[in-house]
């Protein structure tokens, strides 16, 4: 498990003490470093730094940090055991997900509900009857074949490997596998490279079927927490050199939830621990084509073009993008991963639907049109739900992601699951902080998507603030992991 340095702890803190200021510095302490662990930042089973360490890299006393400590150990956010130090935890009632940990897009007894658990828009109709009309023109002459293509059409094939060149990743049709979405290929993908034990290190918090995927690999996810900005290059590189990944799965463009996008100096530096360490590296671009601006300058390069190609792994969908019903996603990678993938396949679905892949041949060569149409229509939905949001709830925050499809919002409490569960009696389907996480985190977080429409997203918006009061106590406040009262 990873080891945090006092340094590391430190930084991670901030200015810690000026929070609530008249109370005791030990109280002042350990709900800081709680609330590292609920966001997040500090991963669970992780070791915590000596006393005496934490005490000079802090310039307090190490009354201070043992004091802290024992209220940390008291409260259920750390055990310690003799010879292994201090590590963090979290109490065994929290964090649990009344639903079982995978979302559903319909409520127990059938009905449907607002679905604000799913981030995905819905079709471009016009764009897509067009490339439907040109697909089943041509789908006469696949009839006479048995219609399986283990690798994908040669045709979608060539398409997409044409798009990652004209972003600036040169790629031939040989490296490229097509696949029933972006999880498809992320499960054959683990199916081919992880074993039982092994270690995928995450960004965290990151997309929640992702880390799915990991667990039913029988894998240990590693994760590494994000921070506000973004990715710490510091605590990215002592994970990668401290646990040795077998693998590790990034989403650089527009993380799904926090809606961090690395820039081309931060990809820089991610990539240098990977190649020292020879790590294999899933890279999701799910989202890479989502840009909404504010953003300076041109996209970054595709996270690729800086490590290795026979170290990284690319994978990517239309269901963000385009449409999620087509089911069609792609794995770009060296044309011998790509050979060893097919010789998987047949254990998952031996082949993705002919009409479908034809398709999406056809979106391909109007993407550039529908794109600009639809980043337009997504970025006046996420400026409309922020604008609701800041009425209804204003003492939420959230930054304004620069592309992709979900605001990440500290709602101030850890009370996500329980607003989750209050919420779906008012028929809006939520995504708990927590499914973004590792073993409970990230309960003061809540993910909203503005893949719907605007007048679908400003009535939640009300209905979601009614949902969080029922869940406040009578004065108007919740109450956090140790008992005090948070406004």
């Amino acid at each position: 498990m990873r080891t945090i340095s006092g340094h590391h702890l430190a930084r991670a803190l901030g200015d810690w003490s000026r929070a609530d200021a008249s109370g005791p510095a030990y109280v002042r302490l350990a709900s800081a470093v709680r609330m590292l662990i609920f966001d997040g930042r500090l991963p669970l089973e992780a070791r915590l730094p000596g006393e005496r360490e934490l005490a000079t890299a802090l310039g307090v006393s190490r009354t201070t940090v043992t004091a802290a400590y024992d209220l940390l150990r008291d409260s259920g956010y750390a055990r310690s055991r003799q010879g292994s130090g201090t590590r963090t935890t979290l109490p065994e009632t929290g964090g649990t997900d009344p639903a079982g940990g995978y979302f559903a897009p319909f409520a127990p007894d059938g009905s449907a509900v607002v679905d604000l658990a799913h981030a995905a828009p819905e079709a471009p109709l016009q764009a897509l009857n067009e490339a439907h009309a040109a697909a089943t023109e041509q789908l006469p002459r696949f009839l006479t074949s048995s219609g399986y293509n283990v690798f994908g059409l040669p045709e979608l094939r060539r398409a997409v490997a044409d798009r990652f060149t004209a972003r600036g990743l040169p790629t031939t049709p040989e490296q490229i596998f097509i696949a029933s979405g972006a999880q498809h290929a992320f499960s054959m993908v683990l199916s081919l490279l992880v074993h039982p034990g092994d270690r995928v290190l995450i960004d965290h918090p990151t997309y929640p079927n992702a880390i799915d995927a990991i667990h039913r690999a029988a894998a240990r996810a590693v994760p590494v927490a994000l921070t506000d900005d973004g990715w710490d290059i510091e605590a990215f590189a002592a994970s990668v050199r401290q646990t040795a990944p077998n693998l590790a799965y990034l989403v650089p463009d527009f993380n799904n939830p926090t809606g961090h996008l690395a820039d081309d100096d931060v990809r820089r530096a991610l990539a240098i621990p990977l190649r020292r360490g020879r790590t294999l590296t899933v890279v999701d671009e799910t989202l890479a084509e989502l840009p909404l601006g504010p953003a300076d300058g041109e996209p970054p390069a595709p996270f690729a073009t800086y490590v290795d190609n026979g170290l990284t792994i690319t994978i990517g969908t239309m269901s963000k993008t385009l449409w999620g019903g087509l089911r069609v996603g792609w794995i770009r990678a060296e044309a011998s991963i790509i050979r060893r993938l097919a010789a998987v396949r047949a254990s998952f679905d031996i082949s993705s639907p002919v009409l479908n892949q034809l398709i999406a041949v056809e979106l391909l060569k109007r993407a550039d049109d529908v794109l600009a149409t639809r980043r337009e229509d997504i970025r006046t939905r996420r400026d409309a739900l922020m604008a609701a949001m800041g009425q209804a709830l204003p003492e939420w925050r959230a930054r304004t992601p620069c592309g992709g499809l979900v605001l990440w919002y500290d709602i101030g409490a850890p009370v996500s699951t329980r607003l989750v569960t209050e919420v779906e009696r008012y028929g809006i389907r939520l995504a708990a902080g927590p499914r973004f996480g590792i073993d409970g985190a990230f309960e003061r977080r809540l993910r909203l998507p503005y893949s719907l429409p605007v007048e679908t997203l400003r009535h939640a918006v009300p209905i979601i603030a009614r949902a969080y009061a029922a869940v406040a106590d009578s004065t108007g406040h919740v109450t956090d992991g140790l008992g005090d009262l948070v406004a």
